[in-house]
């Protein structure tokens, strides 16, 4: 029977894991009872009952494994560490929180033995804020125009990946991926399954608004040089356009020397406008620098503080 492998991270999800769990059995019971599969749960340090209730659900079901970490490493890291515990013929990504629809799986599996290696779901509406959608929507939108490869739009992760894709990234060795983006550097054939992101049912989102820049950045230096280019470009032209005014202004002095007063305005606007263009690409060139670091740490994703059923 072909054994897959279902992937999924958690934080502070006491009430959402069993049901998570629950609805993944009964897909493989009812649906793909040809298949056999791990169901790999890594759990980010929680502070509330989440680890308890999936160390008792891992006891009465060898198929559920259990990764706890030392302390929470951030989403990242910790589902790319457990991405390559999988050992099944093909991996599925989904988050625990219930808006990465479990049902989809059958879907994933039928293109998957259609030859495609990389099965993703994507979002063609949400019922989540719409200001928050339309922000995702603009994002992908201005990552997609940036980078140097086609990205996938309102795709989150959540979908299948082949054995061959998992080996494929295991060798490229990186230590904090933008892994939606990794996924199509790659090249292989994609299939996309359109679908509408539910609301999430219990608890509350952990990301916040420095975990979103975080990942909305790492996208841009992981995948696009043009931010370093438009700083010089904007650099030489704001130089052109700064010699050329104060040329003008020369000129202007000289022509009505005495009744002409230059003032000190234009002098601090032009020290304002000079100094906020240097600190946003500052900024910009700390980005790449930070992503450089990080690479050349090369520290571990996780330690890891427990494992079940692994055995």
């Amino acid at each position: 029977m072909t054994f897959l492998s279902v992937v999924t991270g958690c934080y502070n999800e006491e009430g959402n894991v069993y049901e998570l769990y629950d609805r993944i059995c009964k897909i493989f019971a009812e649906e793909l009872r040809e298949y056999t599969f791990e169901l790999i749960f890594i759990d980010n340090a929680s502070t509330d009952k989440t680890v308890a209730i999936l160390k008792n659900i891992a006891a009465n079901d060898k198929r559920v494994k259990i990764i706890v970490n030392n302390r929470n490493f951030g989403q990242i890291r910790s589902g790319y560490h457990a991405f390559f515990q999988a050992k099944g013929e093909a991996v599925i990504l989904l988050v625990s929180d219930l808006q990465d629809p479990p049902e989809m799986i059958p879907q994933f599996v039928k293109k998957w033995r259609e030859n495609y290696k990389i099965v993703l779901a994507q979002k063609t509406n949400s019922e989540e804020s719409p200001i928050f959608f339309l922000a995702r929507k603009f994002y992908y939108n201005s990552i997609n125009h940036l980078s140097e490869i086609e990205l996938v739009e309102n795709a989150t992760g959540f979908g299948l990946y082949d054995r061959q894709v998992i080996e494929d990234i295991r060798k490229i060795n990186d230590p904090y991926p933008y892994f939606r983006g990794l996924i199509c550097d790659l090249g292989y054939d994609r299939a996309l399954i359109p679908f509408i992101q539910p609301a999430r049912k219990r608890g509350f989102t952990k990301n916040n608004f420095y975990t979103l820049w975080e990942m909305g950045m790492l996208g841009i230096t992981n995948h696009s040089k043009v931010p370093l280019r438009l700083a010089t470009f904007i650099g030489l032209g704001v130089a052109a356009f700064s010699f050329l005014f104060g040329f003008g202004y020369l000129i202007y002095k000289l022509l009505y020397w005495n009744s002409f007063q230059v003032g000190t305005a234009p002098l601090v606007i032009g020290m304002f406008f000079i100094g906020a263009v240097q600190l946003v690409f500052l900024g910009i060139l700390g980005e790449y620098i930070g992503s450089i670091h990080t690479q050349v740490l090369r520290r571990p994703l996780v330690i890891e503080k427990e494992r079940i059923n692994f055995d």
